[in-house]
């Protein structure tokens, strides 16, 4: 069955709803005790797409950190290392353990960082993330080919990179638990239109772990 695409066109509505909402001016809410929190871009995105969401972390007492990736249409392996390189930054200069929230392919991005660098990781957040499999729409299916054509021809790179056969660093994490200390929500919606909502459910075997559907 296709998935809904078309539901995306909804997001101005969202957008809306959301600027409305006591959550977003931070009333009624646990502030935060300023940690630091990385967040990472979806497939195709760049920082400025989560721009929103930094601001709240940073009105609601967090310590707020854009990924520093550039546009995640890269070798997830390389932006992985990027991703690592800013978790490091933040750590040092909060000295406490960093909290990731990632969207999409920027979810599993941080779930492999939290793999790699458990000491300075606190807490992964997933929205929207394919962490087990990946069924999607064939417009996105489409555009991950083409992302993949031009890694191969512009990077020294496995010949199997950004395929479920290759052997990097990054792909080998997701097949790896989080390790206990990591506490890990993954967060998805049944009405994605993107991605398959049954790929973004949280399958490690650690206690405080959770999923969180909607509707």
């Amino acid at each position: 069955m296709a998935l809904p695409l078309w539901r995306e066109a909804l997001v101005g509505l969202d957008w809306l709803s959301l600027r409305a909402s006591a959550v977003y001016r931070g009333n009624g809410i646990p502030h935060g005790d300023g940690s630091a929190v990385v967040l990472v871009p979806g497939f195709l995105g760049s920082d400025q797409y989560l721009g929103d969401m930094f601001s709240w972390l940073r009105r609601i007492g967090y310590q707020p950190y854009m990924s520093g990736m550039g546009r995640n249409a890269e070798c997830p392996d390389i932006l992985r290392g990027r991703l690592a390189e800013t978790v490091t930054s933040a750590y040092l200069e909060t000295r406490r353990k960093v909290h990731l929230i990632g969207h999409s392919l920027g979810g599993t991005l941080a779930r492999s960082v939290g793999v790699h660098q458990p000491h300075l990781v606190a807490s992964v957040t997933t929205m929207a993330a394919p962490l087990r499999a990946l069924r999607a729409h064939p417009v996105i299916l489409g555009a991950a080919r083409v992302v993949r054509r031009r890694i191969l021809s512009e990077r020294d790179v496995e010949p199997d990179c950004y395929s479920g056969s290759c052997s990097c660093d990054f792909l080998n994490s997701l097949r790896r638990p989080l390790p206990r200390s990591i506490t890990h929500a993954a967060i998805y919606t049944k009405a994605d239109g993107v991605i398959d909502w049954r790929c973004c459910i949280n399958r490690d075997p650690v206690p405080r772990c959770r999923s969180q559907g909607r509707r």
